[in-house]
């Protein structure tokens, strides 16, 4: 029987923000058979280097091991980002603090996953051509360089570097001279694309462009590429997650607080489709003929989309909220109030309910259809009438209330008078002219407002507002996105009103609502919206622009929301809720979070990129130059790099 032999494969991680990849590497596994021995890879990450202190703490927790907060520029670039010299005390680093992050050991796998916000397609060209963000995109060539140099005493089996695909066309002068640089050092290198979520079996697609480089006499069989994975979809991670707001999940399951013109759009929004499903809506003469609102600027693909619960989730950006993207999910799952008893009426055939010390209509079922109404012609003549105003009146009796005889008016005088405020809430139309600009200007005050056909929403901007639905695969989770309006960062979630049985509720006055002519019930200790009638049916519609968390229930019976900070987490994989539901990012900043998620690596695709690297190292230890794989050799043009020596790929985008 063949012994068993444990061989250590060591990682390190430049630019390795939280260590999302790294901690993924970690459970990397890989295992090769030969005569002798079965030999098996044990993966060891000995550091990483951020320039984030945040990241470089949770980089800590992820991956157990200390990371190191350390600046790469060098003194000119310092100075284009940042826009000033760096202080006295400040210096750039070399080689040998590479060497000493790394604990002065070498790596042979080195992970590289640099800034990517001068490569984003989020960041528009003219300012990503600029001298600061050029300087922040030569982070890519001085980083791979420093480790070459820190290293190279025992150079790393494979170097990678992970970036957004537009590095190819935005960067491709950076990926040219680093590749020189690798050759220059003993590596063959290629380009490729890949998508995370298949890599990984993720809830999103996410596609990213990959370098990997081979030293050509370290490592010479075929990686081969991953197996692909069906994706999953939106429901089957969010299922098993509790609802925002849950004290269990912690601080980052906390809805954002959107404008309410932005939770009224979302409202709107068919699940699986952005803000274009508005078009649908009616306008007839400047009045919505049905409902709907329109986002007042250009939105670009996915803005205030919504996830349906069986999609998959697009990428998780560093900014991710609803107006930025497909950041939203319809969630089906129970709110609380949809199947309470309240103001129920007893037919006269039935039985009543428990008569209890409270039994107001609005606290149960204590309230009966009658159908003793005893009204005979004589005695119903006159009841509920309306007098129109040049009738005469009918008697004056003493019971003069609605249900007793001609006790209405019909009154024309709404203090509306002619020629006055005949305008008010006029839309004009743009080939009319416009009406008396009085010192009145609000919509209610004339005619003050504007049929404006110039949304400027090209198709350019497809995917704006996207509301996706829960049985399909997400779009990217992207880094930048900043709202809803940003791409497809909403989900249509049909978990919000869902039945449920808790039959406790019945009559106890659950989510009771009290009337604003009303006077409140007891004030409780314990008071909440969800045991007694603690909430109000308040008539004051907030502003468009305030900003507010709260609850709409869409035609499709579902709650369109953006997705939390911790749900977003669990998209990109940085923890299994099967593992369990608690899980925490150092720091107290949501914007903060959410882009340390959307820029890291999902650590279920870095484990499956390992376990291939894992496997053509542990063949080249044990001097085999060749195995068959299960899977196709990783041939866009990887495979050609990992397996052969190659003297100028030159540019494969």
């Amino acid at each position: 029987m063949n012994q068993i032999i444990n061989e250590e494969i060591k990682t390190f991680g430049l630019f390795a923000g939280i260590g999302a990849g790294m901690a993924g590497m970690n459970r990397s596994r890989a295992e090769v058979t030969n005569s002798v021995a079965t030999y098996r890879a044990k993966f060891r990450n000995i550091g990483g280097i951020d320039v984030d202190p945040g990241c470089v703490d949770n980089f800590n927790r992820l991956v157990g091991v200390a990371g190191t907060v350390m600046d790469l520029f060098d003194a000119e670039q310092f100075t284009a980002w940042h826009g000033r010299e760096p202080g006295r005390d400040w210096r750039p680093v070399g080689p040998d603090d590479i060497r000493r992050a790394a604990g002065n050991e070498f790596p042979d796998i080195v992970f590289t996953s640099p800034p990517c916000k001068g490569f984003s397609g989020l960041l528009g060209a003219n300012r990503a051509g600029t001298a600061k963000y050029q300087a922040l995109n030569a982070l890519t060539l001085r980083g791979i360089w420093l480790a070459l140099e820190a290293f190279k005493d025992d150079p790393a089996s494979f170097y990678l570097l992970e970036n957004v695909p537009r590095i190819m066309t935005r960067g491709g002068h950076f990926l040219d001279q680093i590749e020189k640089l690798l050759e220059a050092y003993g590596y063959a290198v290629a380009r490729t694309t890949h998508c995370c979520g298949e890599l990984g079996g993720l809830a999103q697609k996410r596609r990213r462009f990959l370098l990997v480089a081979r030293h050509k006499e370290k490592v010479k069989p075929f990686l081969y590429e991953p197996p692909k994975r069906s994706l999953l979809t939106v429901g089957d991670i969010l299922n098993k997650l509790p609802m925002p707001g849950d004290e269990r999940a912690g601080a980052m399951h906390t809805l954002p607080s959107l404008a309410w013109k932005t939770w009224v759009r979302l409202a709107l929004i068919e699940p699986g489709k952005d803000w274009r499903s508005l078009n649908r809506l009616n306008v007839e003469d400047g009045f919505l003929k049905d409902f709907g609102i329109i986002p007042d600027q250009a939105y670009q693909s996915g803005v205030m989309g919504v996830r349906s619960f069986e999609e998959s989730t697009g990428c998780v950006p560093g900014r991710s909220g609803p107006t930025n993207g497909a950041h939203s999910v319809a969630d089906p799952r129970p709110i609380g109030a949809l199947e309470y008893r309240q103001y129920g009426v007893k037919k006269m055939d039935e039985t009543s309910a428990t008569v209890t010390g409270h039994r107001s209509p609005g606290q149960g079922p204590f309230s009966v259809a009658d159908p003793r109404l005893s009204w005979h012609d004589a005695a119903s003549r006159n009841k509920f009438k309306v007098i129109p105003i040049g009738d005469h009146s009918n008697t004056v009796i003493g019971a003069t209330k609605p249900a007793d005889g001609a006790a209405s008016v019909a009154d024309p005088r709404l203090n509306l008078g002619k020629g006055t405020h005949n305008a008010i809430c006029r839309v004009t139309d743009t080939s009319s002219q416009a009406h008396t600009v009085s010192g009145a200007t609000h919509v209610a005050g004339g005619a003050a407002s504007v049929a404006d056909p110039r949304p400027n929403w090209g198709d350019r901007h497809g995917g704006n507002m996207k509301l996706c639905s829960t049985d399909e695969t997400a779009p990217t989770v992207i880094g930048g996105g900043k709202g809803v309006q940003g791409g497809h960062i909403s989900i249509a979630d049909p978990r919000a009103f869902g039945k449920s049985k808790r039959e406790v509720f019945n009559g106890g006055g659950h989510y009771g609502v009290i009337d604003p002519a009303d006077s409140a019930k007891s004030i409780t200790a314990a008071g909440k919206y969800d045991n007694g009638f603690n909430s109000v049916a308040d008539w004051r519609l907030p502003e468009p622009n305030e900003n507010l968390q709260c609850v709409i229930r869409s035609e499709w019976d579902t709650w369109n929301r953006p997705f939390s900070t911790y749900e977003l987490a669990a998209l990109q994989n940085l923890f299994d809720p099967d593992e369990g539901i608690e899980f925490e990012l150092v720091g107290k900043s949501h914007t903060a979070w959410r882009e340390w998620i959307g820029n890291a690596v999902p650590p279920a695709t870095a484990t499956a990129i390992g376990s291939e690297m894992g496997r053509a190292i542990l063949l080249a230890r044990t001097g085999q130059s060749f195995a068959l794989g299960s899977t196709p050799i990783w041939v866009r043009p990887l495979a050609t790099a990992i397996s052969v020596d190659v003297p100028d790929l030159g540019d494969q985008s």
